[in-house]
């Protein structure tokens, strides 16, 4: 456990308090807060500070002091790690969280840091965030070292890389899945975007590996001369996936590089999944796994909670909870469904709050293409008005197949009373999230407990 801390809230007795300012807040503002919780020593570089057993020092930069007291005390720890980091606006958490599998599966002990929580061999907690901050980040790190495990692999976000919170730590891999229409409320353009990202590429370290998904059409971007390249895809790349057949159980597919071709089954389903999981098979074979390996290994693998998790309910039908909340993650997560549904596909979605609005028309022409009905709902409002977001989602659409029930646990079970014989429910958004956001409080609600419960008293 780190003695060094930016979050008041987590200070223990005898901490040190660095007053960071960040994008959102102040540091300066929390340092009563985090001498209540023990801090007895505070960093500051601004302002007059005078406490009775509290050693203050004041510095030019307090983050400046920070980067260096963490590479001065645990570098050394995380040079001895394997570092692994995926960016892209889809595709994260499923990647990292197959790795995260098939590294334990070949008895290489193996971390995860994410969106879904912290992981070692089980999951040891939630996170707050996709990216935690820099002194979270470190705590996770030296804790898997501590225990044994000696390669993380990481998602990172576009707002951590582009706002320093990563600083200080290096990667032996970077992984890039795709870009497409996502906080552009923060980055404000595509190419902003995807330079934020580019800077995961920056720093890797070692053997430099970059793997890029060559499909996509930012690919040259995150393609950097001082890097060992290695690209992967389904139209081109020295990784690449052909004859791809998927159906209810699962896909088959041809990997080919270097004049190879190894037939693989796996019960993974979608054609971005075996994106994810290509992506994967290119770190496996930089660490000299076999192709017989690799094939006996991903042939069952779990996805992530909340990411294409089926719950069968009577009549043969299905209920589906899914975290895709972008264009391109609804079309990508809807056309997968409509290949093994024989019945009709109902959704229930939102859009979320404070957030890029003008994605959200096109949301909605994406799901009312392809249900049946629709039940628009809410999401994470933020500081936002529901009927605000409903009127952006509505703006020129020109389906009528949908109704308005913003309260979310009762428009799935309206979801759930739609579904007839072989038909879908999919609830998008939440995945596996386990609150709402709204005005800046978190108020527990689980798109899974609500379906569960349901069915268990119905």
């Amino acid at each position: 456990m780190l003695n060094i801390k930016t979050d008041s809230r987590k200070v223990k007795n005898g901490d040190i308090f660095v007053a960071v300012k960040c994008e959102l807040n102040d540091g300066h503002s929390y340092i009563k807060s985090a001498i209540d919780n023990g801090a007895t020593t505070i960093v500051v570089d601004h302002g007059d500070y005078n406490y009775d057993n509290i050693n203050v020092i004041k510095v030019d930069n307090t983050r400046d002091y920070l980067e260096k007291y963490l590479t001065d005390h645990y570098s050394k720890f995380l040079n001895e790690m394997t570092l692994i980091a995926y960016t892209g606006t889809n595709g994260k958490t499923t990647s990292c969280f197959f790795l995260y599998q098939l590294l334990n599966k070949l008895n290489i002990k193996t971390g995860y840091i994410g969106t879904i929580g912290f992981y070692l061999e089980d999951k040891v907690c939630s996170l707050p965030n996709t990216s935690v901050d820099i002194c979270e980040a470190y705590d996770l790190l030296i804790t898997a070292y501590d225990k044994g495990y000696k390669t993380v692999v990481m998602e990172t976000s576009s707002q951590a890389l582009d706002s320093n919170r990563l600083n200080t730590l290096y990667f032996d891999y970077g992984v890039f899945t795709n870009l497409t229409r996502d906080h552009l409320d923060y980055h404000k353009t595509m190419e902003n975007y995807a330079m934020a990202k580019q800077k995961l590429f920056k720093k890797l370290r070692n053997h430099k590996y970059a793997i890029i998904n060559s499909d996509d059409n930012f690919k040259n971007v995150f393609t950097l001369k001082d890097n060992n390249n290695i690209t992967y895809g389904m139209n081109t790349g020295d990784y690449k996936v052909t004859d791809l057949k998927i159906d209810h159980s699962g896909s088959t597919f041809t990997l080919e590089y270097d004049n190879v071709k190894t037939t693989m089954k796996t019960n993974v389903i979608g054609k971005y999944n075996i994106y994810n999981l290509l992506s994967v098979i290119c770190i496996l074979k930089t660490m000299n796994i076999s192709d017989d390996l690799i094939a006996k290994e991903i042939s069952n693998l779990q996805t992530p909670s909340g990411r294409m998790q089926k719950i069968p309910y009577k009549n043969n039908n299905t209920i589906i909870i899914d975290y895709a909340h972008t264009p391109d993650g609804l079309e990508n997560f809807i056309s997968t469904v409509s290949q093994f549904i024989t019945g009709d596909i109902y959704v229930v979605f939102g859009c979320t709050g404070s957030r890029d609005r003008e994605k959200r028309p096109i949301m909605t022409t994406i799901v009312g293409s392809y249900a049946k009905k629709f039940i628009i709902t809410n999401d994470d409002l933020h500081d936002e008005e529901p009927e605000d977001i409903v009127k952006d989602m509505l703006k020129d659409n020109k389906y009528d197949q949908y109704e308005i029930c913003l309260d979310r646990e009762k428009a799935i079970i309206k979801g759930i009373n739609l579904l007839n014989k072989n038909d879908a429910l999919l609830i998008l958004g939440k995945g596996h999230e386990e609150f709402m956001i709204v005005k800046n409080k978190k108020i527990p609600f689980s798109d899974y407990k609500v379906v569960t419960e349901y069915i268990k008293n119905n």
